[in-house]
């Protein structure tokens, strides 16, 4: 399918100060591209089906599936013939324990994936529908409540039906989550593991054996994953020089970052880019109004 497309986009919705919550569209309209969102979305297929790329993996929505796209993601969606309720909110919003056994703003939460919603689809629809009425309402302190209220739930409810990888029980898997909370603050720093190893008070032995535990691959590799993720974030979606993408990712020198990229991609970066063309447009497709 074509990929995301590296255009100047300006946001085609404002989240509302008082809430930090809106039911309306995401930033972009069918027919237009969209680069890294900002927020948190909550994207819900109603007739479709909707084919959506996030972070260069492409998924196929089918009506009644839930699609939580988390902030910094690269996002496409395919054209086409489709409708979805949406519903998005700003990073932070929750304390990091406020919603039992979920973090919203942590990297490996539920619905990292697609999720069918199967006899619940249509009460998260209502549930959207709520939440989009009610953020276009007047503001106020109950009304900012009334919203996090109705938020908290959805979530919780995608977390019962999706509760995602086992929560944190032994050493080793809580190791690796310090350690990946610790990466998702530092990579655009350091990818040394001796560095990451320090700050945790523990060893790169113990990182490495943590890491492979829980995901098959070294502390190195999954830091140098991170890092190239970011990179192919930035080349596909952004505007940024080969040169400006590799010193925000810590590479003084650009041919440092191209051996990089090439390594862990297999391209150049030119050549990444280059299969990201803006003469495929796509996007996330509006909502439509509700029926009477």
């Amino acid at each position: 399918m074509p990929a995301i497309t590296s255009a100047d986009t300006a946001p085609a919705y404002t989240l509302p100060d008082w809430a930090g919550i809106s039911g309306c569209a995401l930033p972009v309209t069918a027919g237009a591209v969209t680069g890294l969102l900002t927020h948190h979305a909550l994207l819900l297929t109603v007739s479709g089906p909707v084919i959506a790329e996030v972070d260069f993996t492409v998924h196929r929505c089918e009506p009644g599936t839930l699609l939580w796209i988390r902030p910094g993601q690269a996002v496409r969606i395919e054209p086409g013939d489709h409708e979805t309720a949406t519903a998005v909110f700003r990073p932070g919003l929750f304390r990091q324990d406020e919603l039992p056994g979920l973090e919203p703003d942590h990297p490996g939460g539920p619905a990292r994936t697609p999720v069918p919603l199967g006899e619940v689809a249509r009460e998260t629809g209502a549930a959207l529908a709520r939440i989009r009425q009610d953020a276009a309402g007047p503001p106020g302190d109950a009304a900012a409540a009334l919203l996090r209220h109705q938020l908290a739930a959805l979530l919780l409810r995608l977390l019962l039906l999706d509760p995602g990888p086992e929560a944190p029980g032994h050493v080793e898997t809580r190791t690796f989550e310090r350690f990946r909370a610790r990466l998702e603050e530092g990579y655009p720093n350091s990818r040394r593991v001796e560095d990451y190893a320090g700050e945790l008070g523990c060893s790169v032995r113990t990182l490495t054996r943590a890491s492979l535990a829980i995901t098959g691959r070294t502390a190195k590799q999954v830091v140098d994953d991170r890092v190239a993720l970011q990179a192919r974030r930035l080349l596909a979606a952004t505007g940024l020089s080969v040169a400006e993408v590799g010193r925000s990712l810590g590479f003084a020198e650009p041919t440092n970052f191209g051996r990089f990229f090439h390594r862990e991609t297999g391209l150049s970066p030119g050549q990444f880019r280059g299969n990201f063309v803006e003469d495929h447009p796509g996007g996330i497709p509006g909502q439509r109004p509700p029926s009477d």
